[in-house]
This record gives structure tokens, C-alpha cells and sequence, in this order.
């Protein structure tokens, strides 16, 4: 019987460092779901620089972003992310206790990684978390210059594409603005745009020069999303109806 006694202190010993062991997988397990999450935010098809995908994740609640390696997520294997994150759960004790962890892992993100792809177990690298400088302001397309400064034709006169592609010139605009301009029976249809990143709505400025009517106007957001249309020189010239 004294044996036996003798015996229970280390069962229980065992039985509460089990407890522990378990917590701990439990928030180790909540830690890879913040990174398998963090990888379904970065998941996608368009092209992005190294920079671009660590800027963005390290804009996700609870990561961190600790190694980036590759160049682009088009170049060789895509870019590799370190994150850092953190997870907790209760051990299963008569008093039960919060035991948190903090684990890093590894998200690839690239064409052909899956869509909640498993991030992997890494060694967290020594050192602060990445800092990421904010992205740079895209141009400011000049309405209120364009809308000022493009000529104003009779009601029984013609618009003439040549004089307001001079007008575009005196506006000395960024290279970053596109621009394109048709004639079309009497009038003349303008489009100022800057490149959209294939998946939020494009930014974009509109202009046409008539007999009579000079209007400029930025289409609804809607009509701005990729594939609809809305930024086109054709859209200048025969708007379409607008959204409901």
C-alpha cells in the first residue's frame, strides 16, 4: 500500500504535464490558423514584388512578418513569408490556466500554391519584425483642370481631336497617366487612367468635347471594377447606363 502512495505523486506529476503538453498543441494549433489564414489573404493570381506581399501581411491582424525570401511571386518558386503569430488555450486542470504560445511558420505565395495551402513549421529568425514602407500615392487625375481647360465647341460646330490633344499636353501630366483620345462624328472622347492592379476598381477620368457640351466625370465605382468597362475611351464617347 505504501507503494502505492508513493506512486501518486508521480501520476499526477505525468497526468498534469500531459494536460500541459495538450494546452500547448491546442495553442499551437490556433497560432498555424492565424498563418493559414494570413495565406488565404495572400492568395492570388496577380504578380507582386517580394515588398508588395510582406507589406500586406504584415497589414493582417496578429502577424507578424519576420523573413521574406524570393524576388516576385511570378519568379521561380513565388515568394516565401515568415510569420510570426500567436495562440492560446486552457489546460484542462481543476483550475484551468490561459497557456499562450507564439510560433512562426512558413506561407508561400505563389501561382501555383493552394488556396489555405498548410503553412510549415519554421524556426522563428532572430531579429525585430520587418518594417514596410506605405505604398506609393497613385497620381491625382486633374478634373478640375481638364474640366477648365477643355475647348467648348457651338451647338453647330465640330470638336476638333487635335485641339484637345493640345489641350492634354498643357496639363503636363505624370507618366503614370495614361491617356487616349477618339473622334466620333463631331465629337471627341477623352480617357485619363491610371494602371489598376487587375483586381479593385481602376481609377480613371473621362472627358467628351461635343457640339454644344463640354463634360468631364468619373464613372461609377462599379462600372471601374476589371472587365466592366467603365474605363474606356469608347465609354467617354456612349456612357453606359448608369447602375441601379
Amino acid at each position: 500500500m505504501r507503494r502505492l502512495w508513493l506512486l501518486v505523486p508521480l501520476l499526477l506529476f505525468t497526468i498534469g504535464c500531459e494536460v500541459v503538453q495538450s494546452a500547448e498543441d491546442e495553442a499551437t494549433d490556433a497560432a498555424r490558423e492565424v498563418a493559414r489564414k494570413a495565406g488565404q489573404r495572400l492568395y492570388g493570381q496577380r504578380p507582386r514584388t517580394a515588398e508588395e506581399v510582406g507589406r500586406s501581411a504584415s497589414g493582417i491582424d496578429g502577424v507578424e512578418v519576420l523573413r521574406l525570401t524570393g524576388a516576385s511571386t511570378h519568379d521561380g518558386d513565388g515568394v516565401d513569408v515568415v510569420v510570426r503569430t500567436s495562440g492560446s488555450a486552457y489546460d484542462g486542470s481543476l483550475a484551468p490556466e490561459k497557456v499562450a504560445v507564439r510560433r512562426c511558420f512558413a506561407v508561400r505565395v505563389s501561382p501555383v500554391s493552394g488556396w489555405g495551402e498548410e503553412p510549415r513549421d519554421v524556426d522563428c529568425p532572430e531579429g525585430p519584425p520587418l518594417a514596410f514602407a506605405p505604398p506609393p500615392e497613385p497620381p491625382r487625375l486633374p478634373y478640375e483642370e481638364l474640366r477648365a481647360q477643355l475647348p467648348r465647341i457651338p451647338a453647330d460646330g465640330r470638336a476638333d481631336e487635335a485641339e484637345v490633344r493640345r489641350t492634354l499636353a498643357t496639363l503636363d501630366l505624370r507618366p503614370e497617366i495614361r491617356t487616349e483620345v477618339k473622334a466620333d462624328g463631331g465629337r471627341v472622347g477623352v480617357l485619363l487612367s491610371v494602371k489598376g492592379n487587375g483586381f479593385d476598381a481602376q481609377d480613371c477620368l473621362l472627358a467628351r468635347v461635343g457640339p454644344g457640351a463640354t463634360e468631364v466625370w468619373v464613372p461609377p465605382r462599379i462600372q471601374r471594377m476589371p472587365g466592366e468597362g467603365g474605363c474606356t475611351v469608347g465609354n467617354a464617347l456612349d456612357p453606359l447606363p448608369s447602375p441601379h
